[in-house]
């Protein structure tokens, strides 16, 4: 069987990549959340006209959240197909897969405040 392109490759990877991202927005409540939270942010920033710098950290703060949500529904995922009854190593790397989520979307939300706050007072 030849080899398939480099190109040929990427474009693959490209369709198992949106396929992934679709499947996190159809099955996940976590990213359906966030995602809704990201459509209501991105809508504040075109009514007050946030600058570029402020487009930027915004977007990236969407990024990371929505990211780092999707590495975390893939660690528990896997964790639970590897072992799917209660094991406390399990329950750790879980929770401490959570907590990046936590930790991202705490600073979003810090970056968000000293977006909007100025722009509400």
């Amino acid at each position: 069987m030849p080899r398939e392109s480099f190109l040929v490759n990427r474009i693959k990877s490209v369709g198992f990549a949106l396929k992934g991202m679709f499947l996190l927005l159809r099955t996940e409540s976590s990213i359906k959340i966030q995602f809704v939270i990201a459509l209501g942010v991105t809508a504040a920033g075109f009514y007050f006209n946030i600058s570029p710098i402020e487009w930027t950290v915004q977007l990236l703060a969407i990024g990371l959240v929505m990211g780092i949500e999707g590495i975390n529904t893939a660690v528990e995922k896997l964790a639970d197909y590897v072992q799917p009854d209660y094991d406390e190593k399990i329950g750790f790397i879980k929770d401490i897969s959570a907590g990046a989520v936590m930790i991202v979307s705490i600073f979003a939300s810090i970056a968000g405040f000293i977006i909007y706050v100025p722009k509400l007072f």
